[in-house]
C-alpha cells in the first residue's frame, strides 16, 4: 500500500466520521428524514453530472443495478436514516462508535454465512471488538442513553454491513461515479416518501444548520463516497476496509471538539479496544485473501 493510498484512506476515515457531528447539528433543527432526503438528492444529482462529464453512462450491468439499488436502500435509506433518527436523542459520539462496529459485523457475516476463514487473529479481533463496544454501551446506557435510539443505530450498522457485502457488484464494470450518484438518488427517493408521510416540515433556520447541511452534503455525502469507491478500486475492498478501524477515534474526537461532548475513561478505553479489534479483523481478512 503506497503513500497515496494511505492518505486517501485517512481522508476517507476523517470525512466519513465527521458526518455524525454535522448530522447531530441538523437533526436538532430540521426533520431528519426529510433533511437527509434533500441531502441525497443534491449529492446524487451532482454525482450524476460529474459522471456524465467524465463520459460515464447509466447503462450499468445487471449486477451493478442490483448492487446500486441494494446499496442505496441499505446504506443511504436504512443506515443513515436510522442514525439521523437516533441522533435526535443520543450523542454523535455514541452513534459513531456503534456505526464503527460495522467491520466487525461484516467479518462475522463473512465467516458465519459465506464460510470465509478469518484465522485466530481475526477471531480474537471479533471478540476484542465486541468487548470494546460492550464497555462503551454499558457505560452510556447506565448514564441514561436512550435504548430505542441505540437500537436504531445497531439496525443501521447491520444495514451498512449488508451494503458493504454488495460492494463488489457495485464497483466492477466501471462507471463507479455514476453508481455513486444513482445509489444516492435511490436513498433520496425512499427517504423522501417516508419523510413526507411521517414528518412535519418544521425547520429552525440558523447559519449553523445551513453550514452543517452544506458540509454534510458535499463532504461526507459526496466526497467521502467518491473517495471510498476510488480507494476500493485502487487497493481492493478488504485492504480499504482496514481504514475503518480509525472511525471510532475520528468520530469521537470530532464530536468532542465541535460539539463539546464529554468522554469518560471507559469511553476512551472502549474506543481503543474497538480500534484494535477492527484492525485485527481486517488484517486477518487481508491475509486470508492474499494467501
Amino acid at each position: 500500500m503506497n503513500i497515496r493510498a494511505i492518505l486517501t484512506g485517512l481522508a476517507f476515515a476523517a470525512m466519513w466520521s465527521s458526518a455524525f457531528t454535522t448530522a447531530r447539528i441538523i437533526v436538532a433543527s430540521a426533520p431528519p428524514l426529510t433533511a437527509l432526503s434533500l441531502r441525497f438528492l443534491i449529492s446524487g444529482v451532482l454525482g450524476v453530472l460529474i459522471a456524465l462529464a467524465l463520459r460515464q453512462t447509466w447503462r450499468l450491468t445487471r449486477a451493478q443495478w442490483r448492487a446500486t439499488i441494494v446499496f442505496g436502500i441499505c446504506q443511504n435509506a436504512l443506515y443513515l436514516g436510522l442514525n439521523f433518527m437516533a441522533m435526535q436523542t443520543i450523542e454523535a459520539s455514541l452513534a459513531a462508535i456503534v456505526a464503527s462496529s460495522m467491520p466487525l459485523m461484516v467479518g462475522l457475516a463473512s465467516w458465519a454465512i459465506f464460510g470465509e476463514k478469518i484465522g485466530p487473529v481475526g477471531g480474537l479481533g471479533l471478540v476484542t471488538g465486541v468487548i470494546g463496544v460492550s464497555i462503551i454501551m454499558g457505560t452510556r446506557l447506565q448514564g441514561g442513553a436512550d435504548l430505542y435510539s441505540v437500537a436504531l443505530c445497531v439496525g443501521g450498522a447491520l444495514a451498512l454491513a449488508l451494503a458493504t457485502l454488495t460492494m463488489r457488484g457495485a464497483t466492477s464494470g466501471g462507471n463507479f461515479v455514476m453508481v455513486v450518484g444513482l445509489q444516492m438518488l435511490v436513498g433520496s427517493a425512499v427517504l423522501g416518501v417516508i419523510g413526507l408521510v411521517t414528518e412535519p416540515l418544521i425547520i429552525d433556520w440558523s447559519w449553523t444548520l445551513v453550514a452543517a447541511f452544506l458540509y454534510t452534503t458535499l463532504v461526507p455525502g459526496l466526497a467521502a463516497t467518491l473517495v471510498w469507491f476510488l480507494l476500493v478500486n485502487r487497493i481492493g475492498a478488504v485492504k480499504a476496509a482496514t481504514f475503518h478501524f480509525l472511525n471510532p477515534f475520528f468520530g469521537v474526537a470530532i464530536a468532542a471538539i465541535v460539539l463539546g461532548e464529554k468522554l469518560g475513561p471507559s469511553d476512551i478505553i472502549g474506543v481503543a479496544v474497538v480500534m484494535v479489534g477492527i484492525l485485527a479483523v481486517q488484517l486477518s481478512r487481508q491475509k486470508q485473501v492474499s494467501a
